[in-house]
Order: C-alpha cells, then sequence, then structure tokens
C-alpha cells in the first residue's frame, strides 16, 4: 500500500492545476485504459446511474479574465516544469501550443528556460513559435541563445528562427551568446549567418560585448577567435570611439590583444 506522503509527480501536479475542476468538454482524456477527468455538471456530484448527456463538440475550455483558458495556462505550466506526459495529454485535449499569457509567456518559452529540450520539441512540433517575444522581449530562440543551450538553439533554427531577431537591448542572438561566452552556441549562430557587426542600442557589436563584458578567459578568448575568424571587424569602436584593441589592453587581455592585432586591430 502506498503511504499518504507518496504521492506520483503527476498526483502532485493535478492538484496544483485543479485539473479536475477545470477541464471540460468531456474532460482531458487519458492514455488508453485511463479514466476520463470530467468537470461535474451543476456543481453536483455526479450520480453512479445517471444517463451520460451527449457529447457537445463546440464545448471549450474556460476562459480566465486575462483571455487565457485553462488548458492553455496549464500547458505553460507543465512545459515550465518539463512534464512530457501532460503537455502530450493537454495538447490531446486541446491546448493551443501558441498561446501565451498576460506576461506574453509561452510554453515553450517556459520550457526553454527550464531547460527542458524534449518538451520544447514536442511544442514545436505541435505547432509552438521560437519567435514569439514575451514583454521583455524573450524568444524561446533568444534566450536559448542567451542561456548557453546549443541543441536548443539547434532546435530552433530548424524551425524557422529568426536571425534578425533582437531582444529589448536591440541585441541580437549571437551578441547575447558573445557576452556570455557560450562558445558552441557562438558557432552554430556563425554557421546559421546572424549578422557578426550588428549593433545594439548600448553602441555594441558581439565582439566588443566578448572583450568588454567577458573576464578574459579561455572560453572568451575562444568566442572572440571564432568571431575574428568569421570575419568581425575588429576596428568597429563603441560610442566612446574605443575599439576592441583598446579594451583588451586596458583590461590586461595579453592573447586578446595579440588575437586582435593579428587582423590589423588597434
Amino acid at each position: 500500500m502506498m503511504r499518504p506522503a507518496a504521492r506520483t509527480r503527476r498526483q502532485a501536479l493535478n492538484e496544483l492545476l485543479g485539473l479536475m475542476g477545470m477541464l471540460v468538454g468531456g474532460g482531458l482524456l487519458a492514455a488508453q485504459g485511463s479514466q476520463t477527468l470530467a468537470r461535474p455538471a451543476g456543481g453536483a456530484a455526479s450520480q453512479p446511474g445517471a444517463a451520460r448527456p451527449p457529447r457537445n463538440t463546440t464545448a471549450r475550455a474556460p476562459v480566465h479574465s486575462d483571455g487565457i483558458s485553462a488548458l492553455d495556462r496549464n500547458l505553460i505550466t507543465a512545459a515550465g516544469i518539463g512534464d512530457q506526459d501532460m503537455v502530450a495529454r493537454l495538447l490531446a485535449a486541446g491546448a493551443t501550443a501558441r498561446a501565451i499569457d498576460e506576461r506574453g509567456r509561452s510554453a515553450l518559452l517556459a520550457a526553454v528556460q527550464n531547460r527542458h529540450l524534449e518538451v520544447a520539441r514536442m511544442l514545436l512540433l505541435a505547432g509552438a513559435d521560437v519567435n514569439c517575444k514575451d514583454a521583455d522581449a524573450n524568444s524561446p530562440f533568444l534566450l536559448a541563445a542567451a542561456t548557453g543551450q546549443p541543441e536548443m538553439v539547434q532546435l530552433a533554427l530548424a524551425h524557422g528562427a529568426d536571425l534578425a531577431s533582437t531582444d529589448r537591448y536591440h541585441g541580437t542572438a549571437l551578441i547575447a551568446a558573445s557576452q556570455h561566452g557560450h562558445v558552441e552556441v557562438v558557432k552554430l549562430l556563425l554557421k546559421a549567418g546572424v549578422a557578426i557587426d550588428h549593433v545594439n542600442d548600448l553602441g555594441w557589436t558581439a565582439l566588443l560585448e566578448a572583450v568588454v563584458l567577458g573576464d578574459g578567459s579561455a572560453r572568451y578568448e575562444e568566442t572572440v577567435q571564432l568571431l575574428l575568424d568569421a570575419g568581425a571587424d575588429a576596428n568597429l569602436a563603441d560610442r566612446e570611439g574605443v575599439t576592441p584593441t583598446r579594451h583588451a589592453r586596458e583590461r590586461g587581455y595579453k592573447t586578446m590583444v595579440k588575437m586582435l592585432m593579428r587582423v590589423r586591430g588597434h
């Protein structure tokens, strides 16, 4: 016998989301052999012998005042915790992969934020949008690049990622990846063709961000070399007229200075 405290993950999720009280239109159909989760009509308990009413094929899930249905909100939550089975059930029950909450957050963005690659794959196959931005201008593609998730970035690129898309600082995915020294992501984005000398609202390119915001460690050195090998302009200065070479020299990044001078940086 299972002890009362030993709840399964799905039982805990069902209690959290209140699926028993929110799913309508016949309820959420589980896998073969499982029971149907149905909402009691009129708030009264169902009678064991009562005849079932005919299925209403036009029934819809309840919608919150902010315009998102319970099914869609539950999908975002399930995606955020990485429950693949629940995501599949919610999609089968009619949840929309492209739905967003009041903050503009989609289920795919929630999955990327919490590094749930397989859930993200499921959502993309169901029609999720890798370029849909939230209120802070984060998209699944941009977030995957900024947080160093190469497999997620590769998945986004395969599903129509907008290479020209920018974040709230008007920075590309390449700038964000270079800022954090995400070498493998930088390689993918350069190969995909993201603009290498794009300048963001701060007046910085990917190369400048790797030098100025990096710590001079090996991964930033490799990032700088990758950008230079791809043709980044070593003399494209910031708003104050300070070049990448000068920034590197002022910070004592000797290896970077040599890299930049090899391509006639000054």
